[in-house]
């Protein structure tokens, strides 16, 4: 690697019961170790492993991964890739999500309960990992309530998790069929308002760059103005 730290946006090409289904995640590093943020759905140990290796990140330099919230396309691949390296990885996600990645306490969308998984590190709001220079804890809840965005100190960038989507390189909302407690979720955005932004990476849609802070802000007044008029929304 050429940079001693930094962030890299990884692109992760799936196949979803014969569909392709495309996701976009961070891995960070530092001269020490590499983190990655989120795991797919299930079986795509080799495709990630492939994609850092293509990055030039080797897999054994993996020693985090850090779980946005406990939805099955996030965490899907966690128990592979747990395995796979034997013991020398750390699970880092919300204290609200330990029940959920233990597998006990069944998941909130799909109803089932996930191959168990200790969280080794669990983390609160505002908690600053000392990582790769420095990363941000969130807590954005609404779409899940264990829900957390990771914001890259050095490099202004926010790894939105499902808090936000992109479309075309435009920062969009929340996918409302899929975001339960919308109120929370929109207040959750606005609280992004306090970061100095410059980069985006929504995992369903992908990088955004450029006038974050009034996208944000367009983003919170439209979804407030349609609450209003929509409240059962």
């Amino acid at each position: 690697m050429t940079q001693t730290e930094g962030i890299k946006t990884i692109k992760l090409e799936m196949d979803a019961g014969g569909n392709p289904f495309v996701v976009h995640t961070a891995v960070l590093w530092d001269e020490n170790e590499a983190i990655l943020v989120d795991t797919g759905i299930p079986g795509q140990l080799e495709l990630i492993q492939n994609v850092l290796a293509k990055e030039a990140i080797p897999f054994e330099k993996l020693t985090k991964i850090i779980i946005t919230h406990q939805d099955r396309d996030h965490i899907g691949s966690l128990p592979e890739i747990v395995a796979a390296k034997e013991g020398s990885v750390q699970v880092v996600a919300h204290e609200v999500a330990i029940p959920y990645l233990a597998g006990e306490t069944p998941l909130i969308k799909s109803g089932v309960l996930a191959p168990p998984v200790k969280v080794d590190h669990a983390v609160q709001d505002g908690d600053v990992l000392p990582y790769c220079g420095g990363i941000q804890v969130i807590y954005t809840p609404g779409h899940s309530p264990d829900h957390i965005s990771l914001y890259h100190i050095p490099s202004k960038t926010l790894i939105s998790g499902d808090a936000l989507t992109a479309q075309d390189g435009v920062l969009m909302p929340f996918n409302p069929e899929f975001t339960p407690d919308q109120p929370t979720a929109l207040q959750s955005i606005r609280k992004l308002l306090e970061f100095d932004i410059e980069t985006v990476i929504a995992y369903h849609g992908g990088v955004c760059t450029g006038g974050i802070k009034q996208r944000l802000a367009e983003i919170v007044a439209k979804e407030g103005m349609d609450s209003d008029e929509h409240p059962q929304r």
